[in-house]
């Protein structure tokens, strides 16, 4: 990593550590976002109070980023799911993220390490959407040097499983 993307990292503290009941806490709210303060406390076996001081913990470490709602794309109209693997130009790493941002369906970004560089999860209507996703917006991108396309047939979201 270059020394300020390594700044950039490094430039918040570092989250205190987790004990049984913070993890129970993060496995409740990842399959029930919507808890409220009162089951999570009787689940995990603590106070209200402390449930409460627990989570603002977890959010102002930021261990907990939000809450959002699971979406099941094909039943919301997106029919056509990929990941995408690019190559880029290298320490283009900031400037491309900020482009793949602005696309449309765009729901995971990742800087990785081996035969690519980027993963990108995309959703979109239909296979046509997509083709026109890749081949016109992520190709015309100035610091993308190549693209792979690789479509989704089935996937299964675990953090619903219990």
């Amino acid at each position: 990593m270059q020394d300020e993307q390594m700044a950039n990292f490094d430039a918040r503290p570092p989250a205190r550590p987790l004990d049984a009941i913070d993890r129970d806490i993060l496995r409740m709210l990842q399959t029930d976002g919507r808890a409220s303060i009162r089951s999570v406390a009787e689940r995990v076996h603590v106070s209200r109070a402390n449930a409460y001081a627990r989570m603002n913990r977890l959010l102002d470490d930021g261990v907990i980023r939000g809450f959002s709602a699971r979406v099941d794309q094909e039943r919301a109209g997106q029919g056509a799911s990929a990941y995408i693997t690019l190559k880029i130009v290298q320490n283009s790493w900031r400037t491309v993220r900020e482009e793949l941002r602005k696309l449309p369906g765009a729901a995971h970004i990742a800087l990785v390490s081996g035969d690519f560089d980027v993963l990108l999860l995309v959703h979109t209507a239909d296979n046509r959407s997509l083709r026109e996703l890749v081949l016109t917006r992520i190709q015309s991108i100035p610091d993308v040097l190549s693209s792979r396309t690789l479509l989704v047939f089935e996937e299964t979201d675990l953090a619903t499983e219990v």
